[in-house]
């Protein structure tokens, strides 16, 4: 029987998009090969190696993403891949995913949903952050806008940077024109933007609509508003990654070669589902009508909040959104429906209370007319997605 191969995973277990990997790669060697894996357990930002010092493997699989894991990986002498941006040894073959398209997929996000202003909240001590702000600026200026940019210092612990500089991220907040789209470069910093606006008084996703990356679905739904995000193939960079030490264990030269992965999707959530309106009076009904839209609301209640006649508001939804108050009372209620659909078991009758219809039946129809397909089906068919 042949010996099994010795394989060192440094990659850290805090976040989601590194158990992303560690999963790719247990999805490889369940399908190949039986590696004995020896796995540390550090973040993002401690790193502790020293459990490797006796360590004598076959092959190396990491997130290279300070000078301490690319000396041991130097010294090792070992077929390894790199799964980090920073490119810290060049030679190496490297597996990441793509951060332009991640870019891309986030400004395209809030410009079709109307936004003429865009920010940046990168962190300078990872290179795939700049990378996103970098890709996410230009991709914005050859549509014609500008991006402003809030980057957390260098210098600062990364531990201690939304501390440290939370002050001046508040005053850029207030600085900033609205309503903007702000990209944060992961959810770690999309959930502390969010923070940062409720302290500054600043109204998300009206003013301020923020995505962050990874879809890290606890801490989205932990953030306040819950956080839009982009699902990254974190499975497939690890499978990939796998896939091709294998082959360098076996012998198989690889160049360094740069193989980019794709994102997914993005997970649209309350940070930043909304429309970009200069009108105040449509903002402050749209508002008003995703703060209440778990109740029984009628166009007279948004007509009582805003003081304003209904000639008037039906003329003002239709110059911005080209539909009606009532039309618009359906299409968030939907939204809250599929939501329940998708991430709860409750049933038919407790989602239509949930989401304000006074009957199931009203709910089914209203459900059919918006998305063509009935409650029930649509909550089979996500389920067959994932």
């Amino acid at each position: 029987m042949p010996k099994r191969k010795q394989v060192a995973l440094l990659i850290e277990t805090s976040n989601e998009y590194a158990r992303g990997l560690l999963s790719g790669v247990n999805a490889y060697l369940r399908e190949h090969s039986s590696w004995s894996v020896s796995l540390g357990e550090y973040s993002r930002n401690h790193i502790d190696l020293t459990w490797l010092r006796h360590w004598h493997g076959d092959g190396i699989i990491a997130r290279i993403e300070n000078d301490q894991t690319a000396r041991f990986i130097r010294d090792s002498g070992l077929p390894a891949i790199d799964l980090s941006a920073s490119r810290r040894i060049p030679s190496l073959p490297c597996v990441e995913t793509n951060d332009q398209s991640i870019a891309i997929m986030a400004a395209d996000h809030f410009m079709e949903r109307g936004f003429e202003h865009f920010g940046f909240y990168g962190d300078s001590h990872f290179q795939w952050s700049t990378l996103r702000g970098t890709y996410y600026e230009d991709y914005l200026v050859s549509k014609g806008y500008s991006c402003q940019s809030f980057i957390t210092p260098a210098d600062a612990l990364h531990e201690q940077s939304w501390h440290s500089n939370k002050e001046e991220l508040f005053q850029w907040l207030k600085e900033l024109p609205k309503p903007i789209g702000i990209m944060a470069c992961y959810d770690i910093r999309g959930q502390q933007l969010l923070e940062a606006c409720r302290l500054a008084g600043v109204s998300v996703p009206d003013e301020v609509a923020v995505i962050g990356v990874d879809n890290d679905a606890l801490l989205c739904e932990l953030s306040n508003p819950p956080l839009s995000s982009i699902q990254t193939n974190a499975l497939r960079t690890g499978y990939r990654a796998a896939e091709l030490l294998d082959r360098m264990m076996a012998g198989e030269s690889l160049d360094n070669q740069i193989e980019l992965i794709e994102p997914i999707s993005i997970q649209v959530r309350l940070s930043s589902d909304v429309l970009a309106v200069e009108d105040k009076i449509v903002s402050d009904a749209i508002r008003f009508i995703r703060n209440h839209a778990h109740e029984d609301i009628q166009v007279q209640d948004i007509l009582d909040h805003c003081s304003v006649s209904r000639r008037k508001l039906e003329s003002r939804f239709q110059k911005e959104l080209g539909r009606t108050p009532h039309d618009e009372i359906l299409a968030v209620k939907i939204k809250l429906v599929k939501r329940l659909l998708e991430e709860t078991k409750l049933s038919l009758a407790a989602i239509a209370e949930r989401a304000g219809f006074k009957h199931t039946e009203y709910m089914s129809v209203a459900f059919m007319r918006g998305t063509g397909i009935r409650p029930g089906q649509y909550r089979k068919n996500m389920r067959l997605l994932k």
